[in-house]
């Protein structure tokens, strides 16, 4: 500020002082010039005198002594010039000052010459005879002047320059030292200037606020700190590129670190792939989960970016102790597998019997009702089957399976058709609508997927009432959603409904011929494919289902 105000003042000084020295000069110009004019009118009025009384004889031994003296008949030609041969010069009639002594008695001109940098003021007088006797002086220009006086405008100018800066240098360490000298810390036990007093109370006000704020931070890092240190879940807080911000004790006993790693980037606590994913997916902004081994014992790591206005500012790393859960399930998946195989044997006999059933053996009133609930039992458990190794499969990541770009309306589109006939058996009204959208996927899987839910919404529907397929792409993603006007579900089951066997009326889904594994096959084919679900249901009112695909950019 000091050095702002010091420019301000030595600007001002010195255009101060050029604006004053151009003044001067004007002044000073104008008033030598009326000087030098009167002078002038003086010399042609006795030179004219003298003309009058002495002739041609007034110019014999004529001393003009800057002046040029030219005499003119009345006709324009001249008679004598101090300068130059009278023979070689023009007319002078048409002269402006020759016109105006001719017609009124005296006339007076000036006339520029730039290649002599000078200025010429001419005085004519007409005498009785009517000739006219004209003086003329050179008279020099304002840039003559100014060069003339050179020196004495350098030497005053570099008084008043150096004048200028000890002025303005005192003047500007006069006007900031008060304001140096301000204890913000006390904004309002202050002297100084009273128009600052308006910024001081606003100081004091944004310092009391500040300190509040402070506080209530404080208070809450304590409390979060005191939640976090006593968890057995590990908690890591990251920014946007990664650096950890916090950690816990529980996290740092499980990646074998310490607090120091505080301010370090997440990879330089642990390299591997599974949270070099995790950090990929937060920078998309998409909620992640990956399971990994620490210690010989199975950790599930689930990051939940921070976005605010679009943006990613931030992730939440939680990792969970998931060996007990991840053993049971490796269990659950070789017991469904065992029981994929077991089941064939009994499919086999079923289906024997049947074929014995169809050969007459049984007798004939117990044959129909026999050989139906045989047919709908082997039926009912060969679907079992099947969509208990279609879950095993899922569970193990089913990557064998080909991935290619799917329209997904066009897919969905030939399921409704396959199922409009089971639909209107049960007057069921089925409907889709849309627009053509094209996802990376399994097309296997996505059938399946599109199959079970358009499959449930018809059981589980009301007779009379209809199913909405719709797909929607939009710019990073497209949503699949299928609406029934069923009998819906009650909230109390609506978290369990994607597991495996579970079945809300088990009456009523043994007797639609349900396995209770539709769901569970639509949860496992979003998460191959990264899709969200969310289930929006209404007991006695309906369900929509919608899943959301992200699309790759």
């Amino acid at each position: 500020m000091t050095k702002r105000i010091f420019r301000s003042i030595c600007f001002v000084a010195i255009a101060v002082f050029l604006a004053s020295v151009a003044l001067f000069l004007c002044v000073l110009y104008n008033y030598f010039g009326n000087v030098q004019r009167n002078q002038l009118k003086t010399q042609t009025e006795l030179a004219a005198q003298g003309v009058e009384n002495a002739g041609a004889d007034y110019f014999e031994g004529l001393d003009t002594k800057g002046y040029r003296i030219t005499w003119i008949d009345a006709d324009g030609e001249v008679l004598f010039d101090s300068d130059a041969a009278t023979a070689e010069m023009e007319n002078h009639l048409e002269r402006e000052e020759i016109k105006e002594a001719v017609e009124d008695g005296y006339g007076e001109s000036a006339r520029y010459s730039a290649t002599l940098m000078e200025r010429t003021l001419y005085s004519a007088m007409r005498l009785e005879d009517g000739t006219v006797v004209r003086l003329s002086i050179a008279q020099n220009t304002m840039l003559t002047l100014l060069l003339g006086m050179s020196q004495p405008i350098l030497i005053i100018a570099a008084i008043a320059i150096a004048l200028s800066f000890f002025l303005a240098y005192r003047l500007s360490r006069h006007i900031t030292e008060p304001l140096n000298r301000l204890n913000l810390d006390d904004p309002l036990n202050n002297e100084g200037y009273d128009e600052l007093s308006p910024l001081l109370r606003r100081i004091d006000a944004q310092q009391r606020q500040i300190r509040l704020q402070s506080e209530e931070l404080q208070q809450k890092q304590e409390e979060f700190e005191a939640v976090t240190e006593n968890m057995t879940e590990g908690i890591v807080v990251l920014n946007s590129k990664g650096i950890i911000l916090s950690i816990n004790p529980a996290a740092v006993r499980l990646f074998d670190t310490t607090k120091a790693c505080i301010g370090q980037h997440m990879l330089s606590v642990n390299r591997c792939m599974e949270i070099s994913d995790l950090l990929s997916a937060m920078e998309k902004g998409v909620r992640a989960e990956k399971s990994i081994t620490l210690q010989g014992r199975t950790y599930q790591l689930d990051i939940s970016p921070v976005s605010e206005d679009g943006s990613v500012t931030g992730a939440v790393l939680l990792v969970l102790d998931v060996t007990e859960k991840a053993q049971a399930e490796q269990m659950r998946q070789e017991f469904t597998a065992n029981v994929s195989h077991e089941l064939k044997t009994p499919l086999q006999i079923i289906a024997g019997s049947a074929e014995l059933l169809s050969n007459g053996i049984v007798k004939e009133e117990d044959r129909k009702s026999f050989y139906n609930r045989i047919q709908a039992e082997s039926q009912r458990m060969i679907r079992l089957v099947e969509d208990i190794i279609r879950l095993s499969h899922l569970d193990e990541g089913a990557d064998d399976m080909k991935r290619e770009n799917v329209d997904l309306f066009a897919l969905a589109n030939e399921i409704v058709k396959s199922l409009q006939t089971e639909a209107e058996n049960v007057q069921i009204t089925m409907h889709l609508e849309g627009t053509p959208a094209i996802i990376y996927g399994i097309p296997q899987l996505l059938q399946s997927l599109i199959f079970n839910l358009c499959d449930n919404a018809i059981k589980y529907n009301r007779a009379g009432g209809t199913v909405a397929v719709q797909v929607k792409a939009e710019k990073d993603r497209v949503i699949l959603s299928v609406a029934d006007t069923g009998i819906g579900i009650s909230p109390e089951h609506q978290n369990r409904i994607f597991e495996r066997f579970y079945r809300v009326d088990k009456s009523r889904s043994k007797e639609l011929g349900g396995t209770g594994l539709g769901l569970s096959i639509v949860k496992h084919a979003a998460r191959l494919h990264e899709a969200e679900i969310a289930l929006n249901s209404a007991e006695n009112e309906g369900t929509t289902i919608t899943v959301t695909f992200p699309v790759p950019k």
